[in-house]
This record gives C-alpha cells, structure tokens and sequence, in this order.
C-alpha cells in the first residue's frame, strides 16, 4: 500500500512511528482483555483493545475497505489507557486509536444531525469559554423554570441521559476565576517558583470552587500563580472525536499562552493527559517544551511538599483514580500520599480503584447505555466501601460517579482532593 497523508502507514508527526507501526507492537497476548472495560461488559473479542488493534492494522492494510465497518468498535472505546498500564509490550495503544480516528473522519467523514451537532458544538461552544458560559446560563435557567423536568417527562430527552445529566450551579459559582497574577499572602514564605493554572473548560462553569481551591492551595503554599486570560481548551474532546488539526490550533495557542510559567499545573486528568501529549499532537520543540512543565496539581504539591497545613476532615473518604491521571500520566500514588497529610482522615481502599467509571469525556452522552453499566460497576465498587467521601482528580469522573451515586439513594459526597488540602480559615 502507499504510504500518504490520510494513511496509518505514514510516518507520525515529527517523525515518530506511525499509527500502523505502533500496531505491529501488539504481541496479541491478551493480558488487556480482563482490564478493558468495554471487554468486561460486552465480551466480545472486537471491543477489546487487541480486537481494536487488529481491527485497524486491516483498515491500513486494506483487509478492511469500508471504516464504517469497524467504526462502532472504535466509537465505543472509552480510551481509558487501561490497557497501556497493563500491555507487556508497551503498546501505545491511545495514539494509535486518536491517530486512526483522525485518518477515518478525514478519509470518510460521519454524517447525519448527531455528528454535525457534535462537531458544533465541541468547536463552537466547548472550546470557547464565553460561549459555553452561555449555554450553562441557560441550561441554569431551563432548569429554575422547570424545563428540565418538563423535558424529561416528555421523553424529550433520552432517560439514560437524563439519569446522568448533573444539575447546573448558580450564577455565583460559575463566576469566572480572576486572571492575571495572583502573589501569596504577606505571612507566607515565597517558593520562588512562578506556577500558571489551566482552568478547562468545563471545570471553570462545574466545579468553578475546584479551581479556587487550586489557586488558594498554591498561593497558602508559597507559590506564585499566574492565570493567563488567553487559555483555551486543552483540545482532547476534539482529539478523542478524530479533530486533531482544530486540536492543534488549541494547542499552539495554550503553547503561546503559558510561555512564561516554570510550571503549569491543571486539576483535571483528562486535560493534563492531553496537554502533556502536546509534543506527540503537535510535534514542534515548544510543543514539547509545554509538555514537560505540566504537572497536575497533586503530582506537583507531593513532589515540593506542604508547607501549610490542611484544615481537619474527621471523615471516611475513598480515592479514585481518573483514568487519564493514573494510566495517562502514571500519577497514582501522589494523590494518596498529600491526602495521607489531611488532619483526621481516613483514607479506605476499595475494589478496582483504577477501573473505568464509564465518562471518559463525552462517551456517556455519546454511549449512554455502556456508559450506565460501566458506571454502575464502580459505584458498587464504592459503596461497599462504606464511606462520607468519595474523592477523585477529573470533572468528568466527578459528575458521573456523583451522579450514579445520586441516582441510586447514595448520600456519599463526591469532592476533589485539593478540596481537602485547603488550609484553616
């Protein structure tokens, strides 16, 4: 076959190997099966990262002539990384899977209302903050006037997506977070250390308190924290839906953005994970420059150590891991150990902590039934542990456990980590 632009045979940006290259890796050993979360629901060979694999090494070799014909085993891939933690071979299985999704929607495009609106919406309204802002305003809005609700009784909006679907905070807890620098206070000793904050996309209009937390966390620590107003979003909602070129505008402009930081630091897993793949997505120096300064805040904060205190918490709390922190960015026992330091806290371990919860960007709105069972497996996980708090580093993770948890009568709290780390007031 010839090697072209649009082909998994073509050499990857900045010369690394190709999507097809990194297929032949696969040894086909099988021990991804038991941790691949699809796998575990359906059993079916085809929807396990090795059947994926094989799947779209016969797409580049032309065993396969139609993409559509492997597409919904692609589509319905959480691109958890699990399988990577557990490949022997070191397959790198979620830049085959991105760069094949790319090639197929470049090669034949989706069509029909559902990909159009999504296409619209994650380049028209998620990647631009203003405009999301927006629609969170009326969404809030839709459900004061009992829209939502109306909606759901009508059958307007799917059940299980309406199972799901959070509810949106007030207008005061969407209020942008300040940009600009922010120093420590007068009585706390500087670091030295100029850190910026990624703020996301949905993290700021959500858990717009999760960003705050952030930023006082590191300011009670002694460092400089910068929040530059020219931020985008991280891209991986585009890159995860085959949009790699409009990812890369994102990128080249966070790049730009965040030159001055010595680090920078982000709070939600899936957009760290990314945004320290910016070298792979983008392939330039700086790109990778980038890269290498973004931590997430817990993987920072456990390797320069507390220097304040965090206020007491005489609770039961269980950890989580996001995918995209602890397959993604093998950040794992970080999190464990800054909670470890939280005055009165019992930290309880339970069943499979780094299994799936089943949101994986948009997958539950996209794969809303796979989505429910897979969710519902972790929160039997959870549950059974018998705790007050429920404590994980990824908005996503943090909707989708909080809502199953709500859905069926548990009064568990789901918080992020950096929320316990907070100092006395």
């Amino acid at each position: 076959m010839a090697s072209s632009s649009n082909s998994p045979h073509a050499t990857a940006t900045g010369g690394a190997p190709s999507a097809y290259a990194r297929t032949l890796d696969c040894v086909h050993c099988g021990l991804c099966l038991p941790v691949c979360p699809t796998y575990q629901v359906l059993g079916v060979e085809a929807d396990s990262p090795r059947g994926r694999i094989y799947l779209m090494r016969a797409l580049a070799e032309g065993r396969v002539q139609d993409p559509n014909a492997i597409r919904p085993f692609l589509d319905r891939c959480l691109d958890c990384r699990a399988c990577e933690t557990a490949c022997p071979s070191g397959v790198r299985y979620g830049e085959i899977l991105e760069t094949t999704r790319g090639q197929m929607e470049t090669a034949q495009p989706r069509r029909g209302l559902a990909a159009w609106l999504t296409k619209f919406l994650l380049w028209h309204v998620v990647a631009r903050q203003r405009r999301l802002r927006v629609a969170f305003a009326l969404l809030r809005t839709a459900e004061v006037l009992g829209l939502r609700w109306l909606a759901t009784k009508l059958r307007l909006i799917p059940p299980a997506i309406a199972q799901i679907a959070p509810t949106v905070p007030p207008g005061a807890a969407r209020r942008p977070l300040p940009t600009g620098l922010h120093k420590p206070p007068a009585n706390v000793r500087a670091r030295g250390v100029r850190t910026a904050l990624f703020t996301g996309c949905i993290m700021e209009p959500m858990f717009g308190r999760v960003n705050r937390a952030t930023l006082q966390v590191l300011l009670a620590n002694g460092f400089d924290v910068d929040v530059p107003a020219a931020q985008r979003c991280c891209g991986a909602l585009l890159v995860h839906a085959g949009q790699p070129d409009r990812a890369r505008e994102l990128a080249r402009a966070n790049v730009a953005a965040f030159a001055d930081a010595d680090v920078v630091i982000n709070n939600s897993a899936g957009c760290g994970c990314a945004m320290k793949e910016y070298g792979h997505l983008v392939g330039d120096a700086a790109a990778a420059a980038f890269a290498a300064k973004c931590r997430d805040v817990s993987e920072f904060l456990a390797e320069v150590g507390l220097t304040a205190t965090p206020a007491e918490c005489r609770m039961r709390a269980a950890y989580d891991d996001p995918c995209h922190l602890c397959h993604g960015q093998g950040v794992r026992a970080q999190p464990r150990q800054l909670l470890a330091q939280v005055p009165g806290l019992e930290l309880v371990a339970h069943r499979n902590p780094e299994d799936c919860c089943g949101s994986a960007g948009i997958y539950n709105l996209l794969q809303p039934e796979l989505a429910v069972e897979i969710g519902r497996r972790k929160i039997e996980s959870l549950a059974a542990a018998g705790v007050d708090l429920v404590l994980t580093g990824n908005p996503g993770c943090m909707l989708q456990i909080d809502s199953h948890l709500r859905r069926t009568g548990h009064k568990t709290r789901v918080l992020h980590p950096i929320e316990l780390l907070l100092p006395p007031t």
